[in-house]
């Protein structure tokens, strides 16, 4: 394609600019402006993620589009700063803080629950469905007991953003500096300096008021040092790290869960297999922490859903100095993008890779490392990756003990890919009792 071909390609569904070749081969180059390689093997993988990590950093577009939301946060920084930073957050999504956490995930889907059951034998948007209840979720691990918290407003700020800057500028392929603006990204500004605004004065209010209770994320921030230097953050910092976890930990979890419902409701085995498995256990509650070890079905349905679609289906870094990935030599300035999309539907690392078989999943170690990466991988995979999990099954789990999902004829989802791959035209669903 040429540059103004891949850039309306890319602003429509970034997938359509990976090649059906891409999910056959270990890796495939090309010139778009700039050199590219996309990288499906899983030894250069690790090479990028890990064995040179320092040497492949965010791709300036990744950056360009991510900064003016979230600042020099955990996924942006690079270097010392991204490290200091992730000493000092990695306490706060420890196993006893996530398991802490999961009484709030309990209560947000007692309430999908009550949604869905209200809605009655209509079709029901369960991409919307799960977008509020992850966003409960988020809201209340995030700032519990600010009651000037607008969780509408706030979520109305995330989507217009998403909405109006995620989408790739000309001005990102060329390589232009961030200084020069970008029309969209101006659209959105109003929003994010309202997202802002809140979030610093909640951290504010919280440093001088303090909260009883469970500590929750912004509690657990505050509390976190670097354990080398003692360094805290800031209130830029510690806002900039919020809104991350905000963006990051509601729409990631909120889209896992809608292709993960999609998925069953086409393959009412599997969907039955998981109901018998979550009434066994759970009877007529909602599911909680110290149920995650018996529900292990519907955690291999979850993950067969990150496999098929990835919420982050591609990533993409920058070379900074000469090597050599899968035999081909890579130059410093190339991109090098790691199409997660197409990795996990490789025909070299899956049996039947487009089909939807959950039971790939009954033994994890039989899995190739770095062939699955719906969070990434190496020093910088993603933090909140337990928590996420943790939420998914919780949620999955209740909402397949209480209802058997159908799908609605003619209402098939489109996986398209902008900042994250959602299912375009939502997931309508049959809701029935059960």
């Amino acid at each position: 394609m040429s540059i103004l071909q891949s850039l309306n390609a890319a602003r429509r569904n970034v997938l359509s600019i990976i090649p059906d070749i891409a999910t056959k081969q270990p890796m495939v180059s090309g010139r778009t402006g700039k050199r590219w390689h996309m990288v499906m093997d899983p030894d250069a993988i690790r090479r990028v993620l890990l064995d040179r990590l320092d040497d492949y950093p965010k791709s300036l577009v990744t950056k360009n589009l991510l900064r003016p939301a979230i600042g020099e946060s955990l996924f942006v920084a690079e270097g010392a700063h991204w490290r200091w930073q992730r000493r000092a957050a990695a306490p706060v999504f420890s196993h006893r803080n996530v398991t802490n956490l999961a009484p709030i995930m309990t209560a947000a889907a007692e309430r999908a629950c009550a949604r869905v059951a209200q809605s009655g034998p209509r079709a029901v948007n369960m991409a919307d469905e799960m977008v509020r209840a992850t966003f409960d979720v988020i809201g209340d691990v995030t700032f519990s007991g600010s009651g000037g918290f607008d969780r509408d407003a706030v979520h109305r700020a995330i989507d217009s953003y998403i909405a109006a800057a995620g989408r790739v500028s000309l001005f990102d392929i060329l390589g232009l500096p961030d200084w020069v603006p970008r029309p969209a990204r101006l659209v959105s500004g109003r929003y994010l300096a309202e997202m802002k605004r809140f979030a610093d004065a909640s951290i504010e209010a919280r440093r001088s008021e303090g909260h009883a209770g469970v500590p929750d994320l912004l509690d657990l921030l505050l509390q976190g040092e670097d354990p080398e230097t003692k360094r805290r953050m800031s209130t830029g910092e510690l806002r900039d790290n919020l809104l991350t976890f905000i963006v990051a930990g509601h729409e990631t979890t909120a889209l896992t869960l809608s292709w993960a419902l999609y998925l069953a409701a086409f393959d009412q085995q599997a969907q039955d297999k998981a109901r018998a498995e979550a009434q066994s256990v759970l009877g007529s509650r909602a599911a909680n922490a110290d149920d995650l070890a018996e529900l292990y079905y519907t955690r291999m349905i979850v993950e067969e859903a990150l496999r098929l679609y990835p919420p982050a289906g591609m990533v993409s870094r920058t070379a900074l100095k000469p090597d050599t990935l899968g035999g081909r030599e890579v130059r410093p300035g190339d991109t090098v993008i790691l199409p997660i999309y197409a990795l996990h539907r490789s025909h070299l690392h899956w049996d039947d890779p487009d089909a939807f078989h959950p039971d790939r999943f009954a033994d994890r170690k039989a899995i190739r490392r770095y062939s699955y990466l719906p969070f990434g991988d190496g020093p910088r995979i993603c933090i909140g990756a337990s928590f996420a999990l943790q939420e998914a099954v919780i949620i999955l789990s209740t909402l397949l003990a209480r209802f058997r999902f159908t799908p609605v004829p003619g209402r098939d989802p489109d996986p398209v890919m902008i900042l994250t791959l959602r299912p375009e035209g939502g997931v309508w669903l049959q809701a029935e009792a059960v």
